[in-house]
Parts: structure tokens; C-alpha cells; sequence
């Protein structure tokens, strides 16, 4: 086994464990803020996948099609997403999480019976933008340009949702709220609002997830299922809340999922679970969790 193969798959754990922190990074914020655990998150990833490939099936052959159905597609799925926190999940949030739960993989069921009847239960997938085709020769190996692009990306849109929660007056209020959401109340803000808005985001990372995985992996109407187990091992490693947490447990997953491709196939989910059970025994937390 040469250096350049390890390197090579190295690399493609990085990219996988983007995908990954992008949509666990949503996962989280989901729950730090609103405590509810959402088994629609794998879902409205594979929706956001659909609308980005009905976007530039609808924009056709035109360079910028690719860009424009991953910048629209997004936010589709946001206001879906808001459409759901409406009208179902305000009324769950004082419920125990049993029926969250319920609720939320009902709406993934749906979610994914809608997908069928509309796009057929047939895969697609788009070409990846002329901008970014081919590979980028690395000397001991060659890696393809949309994979790099994937990681300088995604890492730019974490750092854009960490000051965003961090250093905005209403990324105070996020943070107020996911402490003490009555107090957020007592001081005249509408935190229901803000649920909707925090709720619209995670699902919008989720669905921006999809869209840039699109010309990589295809989409399909189960996506959803096999992502969203790996992204809660995510969560569950980093540490339930923590936006940190996401970006390093995703970047541990993907890793591991891939070198474990290259060293033992069918023991690739073993490593992964192994690795959480590793956590859980050492930090309960997670290993940036604070509850």
C-alpha cells in the first residue's frame, strides 16, 4: 500500500467528513436551540439534493446553472423547513422527545413518499461545473478539483455560521435562547421567531449538504437514511449542541469511514460505532459537549 493511495483516501476522508459537518452542524444547532431531535434532518438533505437537480435541469446547459441551483436550492428547503416548525413542531417543544421523534421521522416518511411521486424512484445526479472538472495533480497523486473545492467551501460556510452565532446581536439571542429561552421571553423577544429562523437554518445547511453533494454522489429517494445514522454518530461524538463538536466529530468520521474502506471494508461501520463507543465511555458529553 503506497503513501500517495493512504494520502489520496486520507483526503477523501476529509471531504466526506465536510458533508458531514455540514449537516450535523445543522443537526446541532437544531437542537441546542429548540431540544428537539430531528429524524427529518437525512430527509431535507435528499430534498435539497432534488431541488438543486430540478434547478439546473430547469436552467439547462448554461455555465452558471450548477452555481445558481446550489445557491437557491438552500434556501427551498429553509422555507420548507420554516413551513414545518410552524405548523407542527411549535406545538411539540414542551412534549417529551419520544413524540418528537415521532413526529419527525413522520415527516421524513413524508418527506421521502413525496420525493418518489414527484422525481420517480429512480436516481440523478447533474455533471460537476466545467469550473471545477478534472484533478489536481498532487505529484504522489492525482484528486479531483470539485472534492477540494468541497472542503474550502464548507469549512468557509462553518466559519460564516460561527461568527454568525458568536459575534451578532442575534447569534446572542441564539445563544441566550438555547440557555433560557423563558428569560429571551421575559425581555420582550419573540422567541418563536427565532425557533423559526434557527429551525430554517439547520435544515437549510442539511439541504446545502445535498445540493453540493449532488454531482458527487447522485440523489436518490433513501439518501437521507444512511447519512443522518452517520451524522448522529457525529453529533454524538462531538457533543449534542455544540458547533464545534459537529466540525470535529464529522471530520472524525469521515476520516475513519474511509480509511477503514481502504484497510477493511466490511468493518467500516464497525470502526465508526466503535469510535462512538469509545466516546461515550470516556466523555458521556461528547467530546465538545457541554450537556
Amino acid at each position: 500500500m503506497g503513501a500517495g493511495l493512504i494520502l489520496m483516501q486520507l483526503l477523501n476522508g476529509i471531504v466526506l467528513g465536510a458533508i458531514y459537518v455540514l449537516i450535523a452542524v445543522g443537526l446541532s444547532v437544531v437542537f441546542g436551540m429548540l431540544n428537539i431531535i430531528n429524524f427529518a434532518h437525512g430527509a431535507v438533505y435528499a430534498l435539497g439534493a432534488y431541488f438543486a437537480f430540478s434547478l439546473a435541469s430547469l436552467i439547462g446547459a448554461w455555465t452558471g446553472s450548477f452555481w445558481i441551483a446550489v445557491a437557491v436550492a438552500p434556501l427551498g428547503v429553509a422555507v420548507v423547513g420554516a413551513g414545518i416548525e410552524v405548523s407542527l413542531l411549535r406545538r411539540m417543544y414542551d412534549v417529551v422527545h419520544e413524540y418528537q421523534i415521532l413526529l419527525t421521522f413522520a415527516i421524513a416518511l413524508v418527506i421521502q413518499e413525496l420525493i418518489i411521486l414527484i422525481w420517480g424512484p429512480i436516481g440523478k445526479s447533474v455533471s460537476m461545473p466545467p469550473q471545477l472538472a478534472g484533478v489536481i495533480d498532487f505529484g504522489m497523486f492525482t484528486f479531483p478539483k470539485y472534492r477540494i473545492f468541497l472542503v474550502v467551501f464548507i469549512a468557509l460556510v462553518c466559519m460564516g455560521i460561527w461568527l454568525f452565532i458568536h459575534k451578532t446581536s442575534y447569534g446572542a439571542i441564539v445563544r441566550a435562547g438555547t440557555d433560557n429561552r423563558d428569560m429571551v421571553n421575559c425581555l420582550g423577544i419573540n422567541i418563536y421567531r427565532v425557533f423559526t429562523l434557527v429551525f430554517s437554518l439547520g435544515v437549510g445547511l442539511a439541504g446545502l449538504a445535498g445540493a453540493l453533494a449532488l454531482p458527487m454522489r447522485g440523489a436518490q429517494p433513501l439518501m437521507g437514511d444512511t447519512i443522518l445514522l452517520l451524522c448522529f454518530v457525529v453529533v454524538v461524538i462531538g457533543g449534542l449542541g455544540s458547533l464545534e463538536g459537529a466540525i470535529l466529530g464529522g471530520l472524525i468520521v469521515g476520516v475513519v469511514e474511509s480509511m477503514m474502506i481502504l484497510l477493511w471494508p466490511q468493518g467500516t461501520m464497525i470502526a465508526i460505532f466503535a469510535a462512538m463507543a469509545i466516546v461515550i465511555l470516556t466523555r458521556p458529553r461528547g467530546l465538545w459537549g457541554l450537556r
